[in-house]
C-alpha cells in the first residue's frame, strides 16, 4: 500500500496556486464539440483522468469502450454512442459497474436506442446495438438521482429529427450543473427554452456550431485551498488561485459563500480569487443540495475547527466513486468527531470532538476527494493518507501544488 505522510505545516503561506481545468466544463464541450463535427477548437481542457479518458474514447473506433471509474465519461459517452447509432460495449471497474444507469438507459430506449444489459439490470457493462429514432419527442426524467443523466440527454436532443421536450419530475438535485450545460449548449449555438415553473427544457432540432471553446479553472479544485486557509494556524496566510471566473458556470463556486462561514474571505482579483484568512462562524448549516461535490471538504474544515455543521441535500454522495458517506463517517471518527444521519435520507448532523485526536491512517477509498479532502489537516497535525494517487481522476498536479505551502 503507497500512503503519503503529510508533515504538520508550521510556517505561513503567501503563493498562487495554478488551479486545473474544469473536469465538468471540459467534459460537456468535449461531448458537444464531437456532436458539432468540431475538430481542434478546444483550449484549455482538464488534465484529469476523467477527461483524457474522455478524449481517447471518443477518437477510438474501439468496439469496447472502458471508462474506468469516470462516472461523467459513461453517461455522457453512453448518450453520445446511442444517438449517433454506434455499436459499443460501455464498461468500467468493478466500482463503475456498481453504478446505476437504468434511469439513463430507460430514456434513450424511449426515444430509440437499442441497449442491452450485459449481466446485472440496470447497471453496466451495457450493450449499444444502435439508434432507430422511436418518434417520441417528449420525455419524464427524475431529478433526484443524478443531475449528469439529464445533462446527457439534453446533449443529444439537438440531434433527435424533433428536438425533445424534458420534464423533470420530483426534487431537482445539481440545478447548477444542468444550466452550465445548457449555457455551454447555448455556446456552442443550441436555442432553448427554459420553464423552470414546471421543470420544461425544449430543445428543438437543430445543428450546433463547432467554435472555439475555452474551458475555465476548476471550483470543485479550489476548495482545497480554502480548506488550507480555513485550517491555517498563522492569521496572515493567503492564496491566490488563477483562472477562476467572477460569474463562474460551475456550481461550486458557492464555496466562496460557504467558506466566508468557516473562516476564509475571498476576492477577485481580475486573473482568480485571492483568499485570506476571517473569524468563522460558531456553527453552520448548508444544503449540499446543488454542490454534492463540496460536502467532503467541508465536513473536515468544520471537524477540523470545531464548528458543529448541519448538511442536508448530500443523499448522492452514496452513489458516487465509493459511499461517501459512509467514508467521511469512518474517517472523520478517526479525528473524535462523530457524522450522524438525524433524519432518514435527508440531513445529517457533524458533531466535533471537543479535542481533536490524531488519525493514524486516511483511508481514500480510490476516491480523490477524499485524498484532497483530508490533506489540509496537515494545517494543524502530521497526516498520513493512504493511497494519493487516487487524485489523478480529476487533479493530477494536486501533491505537486501542495508543495507550495509546505
Amino acid at each position: 500500500m503507497k500512503t503519503i505522510l503529510l508533515p504538520k505545516i508550521q510556517h505561513s503561506f503567501q503563493t498562487e496556486i495554478p488551479l486545473p481545468s474544469s473536469k465538468s466544463e471540459s467534459n460537456r464541450a468535449l461531448i458537444i464539440n464531437a456532436l458539432a463535427g468540431g475538430k481542434d477548437n478546444l483550449s484549455n481542457l482538464a488534465e484529469a483522468r476523467d477527461t483524457q479518458t474522455m478524449m481517447r474514447l471518443l477518437a477510438s473506433d474501439d468496439a469496447v469502450a472502458d471508462v474506468i471509474d469516470a462516472g461523467t465519461t459513461m453517461r455522457f459517452l453512453t448518450a453520445y454512442f446511442a444517438v449517433t447509432g454506434q455499436q459499443k460495449t460501455m464498461t468500467g471497474t468493478p466500482r463503475m459497474c456498481e453504478r446505476p444507469i437504468g434511469i439513463l438507459v430507460d430514456a434513450l430506449r424511449s426515444l430509440g436506442a437499442d441497449i442491452e444489459y450485459v449481466n446485472k439490470e440496470g447497471y453496466p457493462p451495457l450493450q449499444l446495438k444502435g439508434f432507430n429514432f422511436s418518434g417520441n419527442n417528449h420525455l419524464q426524467i427524475r431529478g433526484d438521482v443524478s443531475s449528469q443523466y439529464i445533462s446527457a440527454i439534453l446533449m443529444i436532443a439537438p440531434l433527435l429529427p424533433e428536438g425533445l421536450v424534458l420534464e423533470i419530475t420530483g426534487e431537482l438535485g445539481s440545478k447548477p450543473y444542468i444550466e452550465m450545460t445548457l449555457k455551454q449548449m447555448e455556446a456552442f449555438g443550441a436555442t432553448i427554452s427554459r420553464n423552470w415553473d414546471n421543470m420544461t427544457l425544449t430543445v428543438p432540432a437543430q445543428k450546433y456550431e463547432p467554435i472555439p471553446y475555452a474551458i475555465e479553472s476548476d471550483w470543485s479544485g479550489a476548495s482545497y485551498w480554502f480548506s488550507a486557509v480555513a485550517l491555517s494556524e498563522n492569521q496572515d496566510a493567503e492564496l491566490e488561485l488563477l483562472g477562476l471566473k467572477e460569474n463562474s458556470l460551475q456550481g461550486d463556486s458557492v464555496i466562496t459563500d460557504i467558506m466566508s462561514h468557516l473562516g476564509v474571505k475571498s476576492e477577485y482579483t481580475g486573473r482568480g480569487f485571492k483568499l485570506t484568512k476571517i473569524p468563522a462562524d460558531s456553527a453552520l448549516e448548508w444544503d449540499f443540495t446543488n454542490c454534492p461535490d463540496l460536502a467532503q471538504t467541508v465536513c473536515v474544515v468544520a471537524a477540523a475547527k470545531k464548528v458543529p455543521l448541519t448538511l442536508t441535500g448530500i443523499e448522492s454522495l452514496k452513489v458516487k466513486e465509493t459511499d461517501r458517506i459512509y467514508a467521511l463517517q469512518t474517517e472523520l471518527i478517526k479525528m473524535g468527531t462523530k457524522l450522524e444521519e438525524i433524519e432518514t435520507n435527508h440531513k445529517y448532523l457533524l458533531t466535533p470532538a471537543d479535542v481533536l485526536t490524531v488519525p493514524t491512517s486516511i483511508y481514500t477509498y480510490d476516491d480523490h476527494r477524499m485524498a484532497m479532502a483530508f490533506a489540509p489537516l496537515s494545517l494543524l497535525m502530521d497526516v498520513v493518507i493512504e493511497e494519493p494517487d487516487v487524485v489523478v481522476k480529476s487533479y493530477p498536479s494536486f501533491w505537486k501544488h501542495f508543495e507550495k505551502i509546505q
